[in-house]
């Protein structure tokens, strides 16, 4: 998540949220945000736009929302006519030591969406084998496959390639219970400082 929102200078952090009582179907929920960032891309005249997003369950029982970057101005009301479920807000995320520039920003961004990703592992009620995150496809940086012998290799080949950096947390489908897909193994490491 790091290394896309820095690439693509995601320096712009928005929420979705629903009017009423609420989204509680993680597959209804991703049908809308799909929805939404084709009509945002068409909205603001863009056949490409790079983008991510994460959901997250309230706190309350009002079922979920979404929390997303994009890198470029959009005008509110487009953002708000694509979503069309209910509340957008939307910032720049500007609020760090002059002559930061957009790829701090971008970090800090990263920051933010990475504690969300990050607490959908303690959520039950997320989907098992669903992506925790989503990217548009076909941007900057290009996927880097990590291989090894054994789970320990492929884990200490990733630290390698994010600068030797030690995981704050390890995640394995072997925590599962009845875990019926391949075996998978999710590795979250510290937000780094805006430099």
């Amino acid at each position: 998540m790091r290394r896309y929102c820095a690439a693509n200078r995601l320096n712009r952090l928005g929420t979705l949220t629903y009017r009423g009582t609420g989204c509680h179907d993680p597959v209804e929920l991703r049908g809308h945000v799909a929805v939404f960032f084709r009509h945002l891309r068409a909205g603001a005249g863009r056949r490409r736009l790079a983008y991510l997003w994460v959901a997250e369950w309230h706190k309350t029982d009002h079922g979920l929302h979404v929390h997303f970057a994009v890198g470029e101005y959009i005008r509110r009301s487009v953002i708000d006519q694509a979503w069309g479920h209910g509340f957008v807000h939307i910032k720049l995320l500007g609020d760090l030591p002059v002559g930061s520039g957009t790829v701090a920003q971008a970090r800090k961004a990263a920051g933010y969406l990475s504690k969300y990703v990050g607490k959908t592992f303690e959520e039950e009620r997320r989907i098992p084998g669903r992506h925790r995150y989503e990217i548009a496809q076909g941007f900057k940086p290009a996927k880097a496959e990590v291989w090894g012998r054994t789970r320990g290799d492929a884990v200490r080949e990733a630290c390698r390639l994010m600068g030797g950096e030690v995981p704050s947390t390890v995640w394995t489908s072997e925590e599962v219970e009845g875990w019926k897909a391949p075996p998978a193994v999710w590795v979250q490491w510290p937000v780094r400082a805006a430099r």
